[in-house]
């Protein structure tokens, strides 16, 4: 009886908060991190090493081979993956002397193979296996990639260091002339965009104003989902948009935000390790539409907040609980969605 209630209870209140989905788990994987549509199927990254070629219509995985210098340590492997006119962008922690950085290739799917060639690098190689952020948006013809601090605090402040920015660079690696340096920044490295960001794990272009938005990764709270902008400082680690340090004591004078510092549009506190986002356009679930997605790594939820008029309203969990840790969450065309999950590790489809 009491299992009957329970089922009845949980119907209810997932009928009050979204709409009917199914989840459905498609394949197996191992540390699964980074996905992208190519040639309507999907390609997708291992943080292990691996990178997918999975088949949609077949259900069918394989591996792709590939020539990437890179090392799976603590945080860092084989991150986010981008399509791009049939050109797969990739994101990774590449091994260096003197310790790895945050890289970014580039190359041509041919029979099973991809020789990627590198078009960004982040300086200086730190050895740490913290923070790479490593999530890509091209816009424009032009790719933005998030650059975590790797654990170093405010190096994110350093205009002659890329750890802790925004960088937008070329599809070539080369740097727009129009990119901050050329124009008011005159002391920053030329691939920076916006600087004082400590781990973004996602980034998205919206559909509805154009704008670039990513979510941050706080210390102990201070989670945020903000907009990307040109020549901006977000703060970190100045401030820590209401969070602390993991020790409970404050960072800077423990201000959640200062004048002069770019203000996030949304916080956590406490923190609920925000990850993949997107902003939601599609058939499949229309009242998702001119809403933010956004995956929780410590909650394992699926949330929407509300962002009609790209002003942030209510929030609601999704679902929670129910495929672990969410890692990356795609929208394909007809609006169905694809997530990535950690423990289990596995590709899943949320359709009607």
């Amino acid at each position: 009886m009491n299992k009957i209630l329970l089922v009845i209870c949980f119907f209810i209140a997932f009928k009050c908060n979204a709409e009917e989905f199914k989840l459905r788990k498609l394949i197996d994987l191992s540390k699964p991190w980074g996905l992208t549509f190519y040639n309507s199927n999907i390609i997708l990254t291992e943080k292990s090493g691996k990178i997918i070629h999975f088949n949609i219509s077949e259900n069918t995985k394989k591996e792709i081979s590939h020539n990437l210098n890179f090392l799976e340590i603590g945080q860092g492997g084989l991150l986010d993956i981008k399509n791009y006119n049939n050109k797969l962008f990739i994101c990774y922690t590449e091994k260096r002397v003197g310790g790895t950085s945050t890289s970014i290739a580039s190359g041509f799917l041919k029979s099973n193979n991809i020789v990627f060639k590198n078009i960004f690098r982040a300086e200086p190689p730190i050895d740490s296996g913290y923070h790479f952020g490593c999530r890509i948006v091209i816009k424009d013809n032009m790719l933005f990639a998030s650059v975590g601090e790797r654990g170093q605090g405010m190096i994110a402040q350093d205009h002659l260091k890329h750890p802790g920015s925004i960088i937008r660079i070329n599809l070539d690696g080369t740097s727009p002339k129009t990119n901050p340096k050329y124009v008011s920044k005159k002391k920053w490295l030329p691939e920076i965009y916006q600087i004082g960001i400590r781990n973004p794990q996602g980034m998205t272009l919206s559909p509805f104003d154009n704008k670039i938005y990513i979510s941050n990764h706080g210390p102990r709270g201070g989670d945020f989902f903000g907009e990307v902008k040109f020549a901006e400082n977000y703060g970190w680690k100045i401030i820590a948009w209401g969070g602390t340090n993991y020790n409970l004591t404050k960072i800077g004078d423990g201000s959640a935000w200062k004048p002069g510092f770019t203000k996030p549009l949304k916080t956590w506190v406490p923190s609920i390790a925000v990850s993949a986002t997107q902003i939601y356009k599609g058939k499949e679930f229309p009242s998702f539409n001119k809403h933010i997605l956004l995956g929780s790594l410590k909650d394992q939820s699926l949330i929407k907040i509300n962002f009609e008029n790209s002003i942030i309203g209510e929030e609601k969990i999704i679902f929670k609980n129910k495929i672990g840790r969410i890692r990356d969450l795609k929208i394909d065309a007809n609006g169905k969605i694809y997530l990535l999950s950690n423990g289990p590790d596995a590709l899943w489809l949320m359709s009607k």
